[in-house]
């Protein structure tokens, strides 16, 4: 399994969007510091995960919801979570 996530920083409540095969040891990296591009940003939350059978259709899926697009997908899907979100 291939898993596209989204997390939202803690720090500075910006989106991060990637794909791994291992969701829960990727999100102790992100939390953990050992993935550059996010160590500044920590801690993170899990707001959103899909699960894909291919690699192929997970990293296919990440650059489409890092796109304007995607990001609007995002907003409608996670409504409810906009209205609750301090």
């Amino acid at each position: 399994m291939y898993y596209v996530y989204v997390l939202k920083s803690q720090k500075d409540r910006q989106l991060y969007t990637g794909y791994s095969s291992d969701l829960r040891s990727r999100l102790n990296d992100h939390n953990n510091g050992k993935v550059d591009i996010t160590k500044h940003r920590r801690p993170f939350s899990l707001i959103y995960y899909e699960a894909y059978l291919h690699q192929q259709d997970a990293t296919a899926r990440e650059k489409y919801l890092k796109t304007q697009w995607g990001r609007n997908y995002l907003k409608r899907t996670l409504k409810n979570y906009w209205l609750q979100d301090p």
